[in-house]
């Protein structure tokens, strides 16, 4: 963030502050092991863990002061509610620093647009995105705050698990390009029905500025018709887009290979990263990136080195004995777990294997969506559905005579490493509270 002193933190934030307040604070941090010079610990109040304890190590270890909710020893400043006042900080540097704020926000492939998004304007200027999936109202202030001076994109993914959450992530961060990619199942649950997560994801468009831009999918219906919700101008991205995807084919790697075009320009387009549906992340990231003034021709020409770059989200691991594995395991829905195991089919493989947990958060649709999940699977033509869990028994049930119940990741582990030869390839994806990555772990284990 761009250099202030305590004193002034303190009063952009209405705080109130203890000890000498000539420390200058250059970046935020929530975890007192990364305090540094320059530093700002902010310390929460969790459920499990208070920040407050950690304060004597942060400052010991030079963080200029801490933000806090009760009083502590040391140069601090005291507030009511330590991320409110990360937010009003958070504004107070974008309106310093006014960079392009890009706004990116769906039911699936949040990261993974921002990534590419955030490669393809890293090569135009200085670009500040997440780290992961960092997309809440805690995740934005600080990806905001991590922007300095000299930031000349600002990449925001933004997250909901209601109805005006994400209104209130552009107060704190007003985007100048807002992103939606689609309105799928994810959270029904908490939703109610997929309209309502249209309202709530239409706020992005919404809160575009005068000169902002709204991108949006031609595919999804819901999508295109949040037009109406802005009077900024409209950049679709599709099959059907003014940025359009056609003649896609996979390579022998599983990596898009397509047309990409705009307006009267078609370019013949790489992304090495696996999977059908990563040729419409890159169409939502390039119809960004033209948003924000490049050429498709600088768009394709960067779209060509994006690998994947956050972890669990199609990352591709092969091991000594020829097995590949898939670690998918960040997160998981009816959708997303579709495209995960439409790109593993069209793998070139012996045998095909997928190793799926429980997808959360889909409330009344959730069982149907599970045995849905196993279907799939097994029309794909896999060979073995391995379902981790009681949550995920649907998927068994629904994979027929190629699925399997198992009790938890070391049963998962156990089943197919006797089982697994070179040339097989396995898919492991699940929600995020499952943890299923530790198949990962278990399956690479070396195998000389």
């Amino acid at each position: 963030m761009s250099p202030v002193s305590l004193t002034d933190v303190a009063a952009l934030v209405g705080g109130t502050l203890h000890g000498d307040g000539a420390g200058m604070v250059t970046a935020v941090e929530v975890d007192s092991r990364k305090a540094a010079d320059g530093v700002l610990f902010a310390a929460f109040d969790g459920e499990h863990v208070d920040g407050h304890d950690y304060v004597p190590g942060a400052l010991a270890a030079g963080a200029a002061g801490a933000l806090v909710s009760r009083p502590v020893d040391g140069p601090s400043i005291l507030v009511d509610d330590v991320l409110k006042a990360l937010s009003t900080l958070a504004r107070h540097q974008i309106e310093t620093a006014r960079p392009t704020v890009v706004g990116i926000t769906g039911s699936q492939g949040k990261t993974s647009v921002k990534d590419l998004l955030a490669h393809i304007l890293s090569g135009i200027g200085p670009t500040i995105a997440p780290v992961g999936s960092f997309n809440n109202e805690l995740g934005v202030p600080l990806t905001v705050l991590r922007s300095d001076a000299d930031t000349r994109f600002l990449v925001i993914e933004m997250g909901a698990r209601g109805i005006g959450h994400i209104a209130h992530l552009c107060r704190i961060a007003r985007p100048s390009i807002g992103v939606v990619l689609n309105v799928g199942t994810a959270h029904v649950g908490e939703f109610g029905s997929p309209d309502a997560i249209a309202v709530a994801k239409g706020e992005l468009v919404e809160a575009l500025g005068p000169g902002g831009t709204a991108v949006l999918n031609a595919d999804d219906p819901r999508v295109v018709a949040m037009a109406s919700r802005t009077t900024a101008p409209v950049i679709t991205f599709g099959e059907r887009g003014d940025v359009r995807v056609a003649d896609l084919r996979l390579d022998e790697r599983g990596e898009p290979r397509f047309t990409l075009s705009y307006d009267d320009e078609q370019m013949a387009t790489h992304v090495p990263q696996v999977g059908r549906h990563v040729a419409f992340n890159a169409a939502a990231a390039a119809a960004a990136a033209i948003a924000a003034g490049v050429g498709l021709d600088v768009v394709v020409e960067r779209l060509a080195s994006a690998g994947a770059s956050s972890p669990m989200r199609m990352e591709r691991h092969v091991r000594a004995d020829g097995v590949v594995v898939v670690n998918d395991a960040y997160n998981a829905n009816p959708e997303s777990m579709t495209a995960a195991l439409e790109a593993i089919a069209e793998l070139p493989a012996r045998r095909r294997v997928a190793v799926l947990g429980e997808m959360l958060e889909l409330g009344e649709l959730s069982a149907a969506a599970h045995h849905d999940v196993g279907r799939l699977a097994s029309v794909l033509g896999f060979d073995r559905v391995i379902a981790v869990g009681e949550g995920a028994a649907a998927i068994a049930d629904g994979a027929g005579d190629v699925g399997e119940l198992v009790p938890d990741v070391d049963v998962a582990v156990s089943t197919l490493s006797a089982w697994l030869t070179g040339s097989d390839v396995v898919l492991v994806k699940a929600s995020r509270g499952c943890r299923l990555e530790r198949v990962v772990a278990g399956l690479l284990v070396d195998t000389d």
